[in-house]
C-alpha cells in the first residue's frame, strides 16, 4: 500500500481491531490494518466475551483453560495473521467480560488510541441497529472509534484514499472538540476537508433568514476550527437546509466522501437512548467509515 503523506499533528499510537468474527467485521479489520499502516501504529485484535456456564465449570473445577477459550483464542490468531500491522507484529487480546465495557477499558490503557470496528446495520425502515455490542462500545469509549458500516466497499489492498473528508456539526461546543481531529486527519492524508452544518427545515420561514443563518454558520465555524486550519488544509463549508441526517448522507453521496468525522455530546452519545438517532442512521447507512469523537475523547491532534 502507497502512504499518503504522514503528519505528526496526529498520531495513533494503537489501533484496535474490536472484532466478534462476523461478517461485519472483515471490512472493519481491513480498514483497522490499513489505518495502523498508514499511522505506523500497533495493531491489535480484540475479542471480549462471557464465559458459558459450561465453561465457567470446567476452568472453575479443573483450572484449566475451556474450549471455549480455546477455540476463541484460535480464531483469534488465525484473524490476525490475515491483517498486517503498521509497526511490529499484529497482537491478539482476549478480554473476559462485556465488549461494550471491556474493548473501551482496554482502549483507554493504550490511548492514544483508535478503535475500528464493524456493523450489520440491519433494523426496519424505520430503526437504524447498529447491534448491542457497537452501540455499547460507542456508548463507552473515550477513543476516537471508527465504524465500519453495511453499505462500505471492501477495501482493496493498497486501496485507502482518502481524498476528501466531511466534518458534520451544528457548532455547539459539544460538537466543536472533534474540529482538530478533523483538520488533523486531512493534513494527515493530504485530503480535502467540508465542514457541513444542516440548518432544520422547521427552523427556516423565509429565505432572508437562511440567509442569516447561512452567515451565522459561517462565522461559528471560524470560531471553532482552529488556527491552524487554514494552514494545513483549506476547509470547503457548506449550509444545507432539511434533516440532518438525509442532507449528510446526500453530501457523502453528491461530493464523493471518503471519510465522515461526527463530534458527539458525551452525555447523550449518540442518543443511546434512542436506536433511531440521526448519528446511527449516517453508520448504519453512509457509503464511508465513520469517525465518532466523544466530547473528553483522547485524540492527539
Amino acid at each position: 500500500m502507497t502512504n499518503v503523506r504522514k503528519s505528526s499533528a496526529i498520531q495513533f499510537e494503537t489501533v484496535i481491531f474490536a472484532t466478534d468474527f462476523s461478517p461485519a467485521s472483515y471490512n472493519a479489520g481491513l480498514y483497522a490494518s490499513a489505518v495502523s499502516v498508514h499511522f505506523g501504529a500497533s495493531l491489535v485484535v480484540a475479542h471480549a466475551f462471557t464465559l458459558l456456564q459450561a465453561a465457567l465449570e470446567v476452568e472453575t473445577e479443573k483450572s484449566v483453560p475451556s474450549q471455549q477459550r480455546i477455540d476463541l483464542s484460535c480464531e483469534l490468531t488465525l484473524t490476525a495473521e490475515t491483517l498486517k500491522a503498521g509497526r511490529g507484529t499484529t497482537e491478539t487480546i482476549l478480554l473476559e467480560g462485556d465488549p461494550r465495557r471491556m474493548i473501551p477499558v482496554f482502549a483507554q490503557r493504550k490511548a492514544p488510541a483508535l478503535v475500528v470496528l464493524g456493523t450489520h446495520g440491519r433494523g426496519s425502515i424505520d430503526r437504524f441497529v447498529l447491534g448491542s455490542t457497537s452501540e455499547g462500545v460507542l456508548r463507552h469509549s473515550s477513543e476516537p472509534a471508527l465504524t465500519v458500516g453495511p453499505n462500505v466497499n471492501i477495501l482493496r489492498a493498497g486501496s485507502l484514499l482518502v481524498r476528501r473528508i466531511l466534518y458534520a456539526t451544528d457548532c455547539s461546543a459539544e460538537a466543536a472538540h472533534a474540529a482538530p481531529v478533523a483538520v488533523a486527519l486531512a493534513e494527515a492524508f493530504s485530503a480535502d476537508l467540508d465542514v457541513l452544518n444542516v440548518i432544520r427545515s422547521g427552523e427556516v420561514n423565509y429565505p432572508e433568514q437562511i440567509r442569516r443563518l447561512q452567515q451565522h454558520f459561517y462565522g461559528a465555524v471560524e470560531a471553532i476550527m482552529p488556527h491552524s486550519a487554514g494552514q494545513l488544509c483549506e476547509p470547503h463549508t457548506f449550509v444545507s437546509v432539511g434533516k440532518p441526517p438525509t442532507e449528510i448522507l446526500k453530501h457523502i453521496g453528491e461530493h464523493q466522501i471518503d471519510l465522515v468525522i461526527l463530534g458527539l455530546q458525551r452525555s447523550t452519545h449518540l442518543g443511546m437512548q434512542n436506536r433511531t438517532s440521526g448519528a446511527f442512521r449516517i453508520i448504519a447507512e453512509a457509503s464511508c467509515p465513520v469517525i465518532t469523537v466523544a466530547s473528553g475523547t483522547h485524540a492527539n491532534p
